[in-house]
């Protein structure tokens, strides 16, 4: 140790007193004592890294280290190849025919909770439980509080150096943790509140934040558990900053995206200032690691209640129309973290069973004894004028296809917004069959009915015009422009 610790003047006393021989055997102790001390530091490194939990982390981490390829970055599609009209002319008021049977609309009944009729008994007196200890991270998601303990070794993991090696001792990290309990608890979770594939993507980037200030070290981690989770996940390196990209097997509209192997994975951004450029990135997925991220919203998430109210109005032939509704607003900003998915998404998915109950309670009242032609015309009136026309790029600064339950939130919406909220209204109030109807600017929508007027044939059979855009026009009508145009596409709506 002695001559490990010499200075320069000490080196030059010893070289002058043993001699060129003895310099050259105190470097080579020297030298010898540093690949001692890197070979103890390396044994320290691999020791704290207790086995992989999971026999697929070990071959995964070496693949990791192997050299990356660049991938460059693709087209973004849009929803539109044209921009929406600003404005729409309105048609010139026409009464409508009474045709067809009488309409009664029947209303589901809330579900009552089943009164407990067991004899109450006296409990015995017991002390009070002892308190439970605080989880590790705790944050309000869409009105839950919710809870969740994470291990040291997930807490400690580290995106360091910041490069490709960095991502491999992130992994090696994370994977020899105690993991596991955090993995089954995203299930747990996600199943009682019934999340669908964008709910855990969201629940999974809200526990990453919580544990890490540092986004890359946050997109790790989401990257670590949605492939644990068994979402093909696949991370990439912009310069020196992390891309965390996911496999649709259908279009997400404006959102860059990467091509591995003919398969298209996708970026979310959540910050208007990050740009994405080439990535360097790995081919294969994460074993076993292989589905896709469906944005499927076939039946709503559970989330805490937050209940707000509204009262549509419109004037229709100069008398005034009330429809009060009740809304949880945490169901409005989930959907509104949507991506743009495809239109499929948007015009298969529920409202909310409160609001459609309020909804269909104050449709009801003006409109049953009426005939049918005369029902759905009114529900067409109500959708046309009971919200202000604006493009989502003069009101969101995007494109932005709403939900059904969103269009009766906000106050202004656009064509498919309406023929989202419309096609469902038609299809639960009057089981009628609709599509969507789309332009290269404009969507409205079809229905499978016996009524005269404008109309178009998808497959066998042929459905007739209604467009809730088109103000004061009746179901029959299409906007002038389009009644010698093709469609470019239908949406399926499915029915109950």
């Amino acid at each position: 140790m002695l001559i490990v610790r010499q200075n320069r003047v000490g080196v030059q006393k010893l070289f002058k007193r043993f001699g060129r021989f003895s310099l050259l055997i105190a470097l080579s102790f020297s030298t010898l004592l540093a690949a001692e001390s890197f070979k103890d530091f390396k044994r320290s490194q691999t020791d704290s890294f207790k086995e992989y939990k999971d026999e697929r982390d070990g071959a995964f981490s070496n693949y990791l280290k192997q050299e990356w390829e660049a991938y460059t970055l693709q087209e973004m599609k849009s929803l539109y190849e044209r921009e929406k009209p600003i404005t729409i002319e309105p048609a010139k008021p026409k009464e409508v025919k009474p045709v067809g049977p009488k309409i009664s609309i029947k209303i589901e009944a809330e579900k009552e909770p089943k009164e407990d009729l067991t004899p109450i008994q006296k409990e015995p007196a017991i002390s009070p439980p002892p308190q439970k200890r605080a989880k590790d991270i705790s944050f309000d998601f869409y009105g839950k509080n919710l809870e969740f303990d994470i291990s040291d070794g997930v807490k400690s993991a580290n995106f360091y150096p910041t490069n490709q090696i960095g991502i491999a001792n992130y992994f090696d990290a994370v994977a020899s943790s105690e993991y596991e309990s955090l993995v089954l608890e995203i299930q747990r979770v996600s199943k009682s509140m019934n999340l669908n594939d964008w709910g855990i993507y969201l629940l999974v980037s809200k526990i990453s934040r919580s544990i890490y200030e540092n986004r890359d070290s946050s997109k790790l981690l989401s990257w670590f558990l949605l492939n644990k989770l068994g979402y093909a996940v696949k991370i990439g390196l912009d310069g020196r900053h992390i891309v965390l990209m996911h496999y649709s097997a259908k279009t997400i509209y404006a959102a860059p995206n990467f091509s591995f192997s003919n398969k298209k994975y996708y970026v979310f951004i959540d910050n208007k200032k990050e740009k994405i450029g080439r990535v360097f990135s790995y081919k294969q997925d994460y074993p076993g690691a292989t589905k896709p991220l469906d944005l499927s919203l076939d039946t709503l998430p559970l989330l805490g209640e937050n209940l707000e109210y509204k009262v549509l109005s419109f004037y229709n032939f100069e008398k005034k129309y009330d429809v009060a509704i009740s809304y949880n607003k945490n169901l409005i900003d989930f959907m509104a973290s949507y991506p743009q998915a495809e239109y499929e998404t948007f015009f298969n998915a529920p409202i909310e069973q409160r609001t459609y109950r309020d909804l269909a309670a104050g449709i009801k009242k003006h409109i049953d004894g009426k005939k049918a032609s005369e029902a759905m015309n009114f529900v067409l009136s109500f959708v046309q004028k009971s919200f202000k026309y604006e493009q989502d790029n003069q009101q969101f600064g995007k494109e932005k296809v709403m939900f059904a339950q969103e269009t009766l939130f906000y106050e202004k919406s656009d064509c498919e917004d309406r023929a989202v909220l419309f096609s469902y209204l038609m299809k639960e109030l009057f089981g009628v069959s609709v599509l969507g109807v789309k332009y290269e600017d404009h969507m409205a929508t079809a229905l499978y009915i016996p009524l005269d007027g404008d109309k178009i044939r998808a497959g066998s059979k042929e459905y007739v015009i209604a467009d809730p855009t088109y103000i004061n026009s009746t179901i029959g009508m299409g906007m002038p422009k389009y009644r010698s145009v093709k469609p470019q596409s239908y949406i399926v709506v499915k029915n109950k």
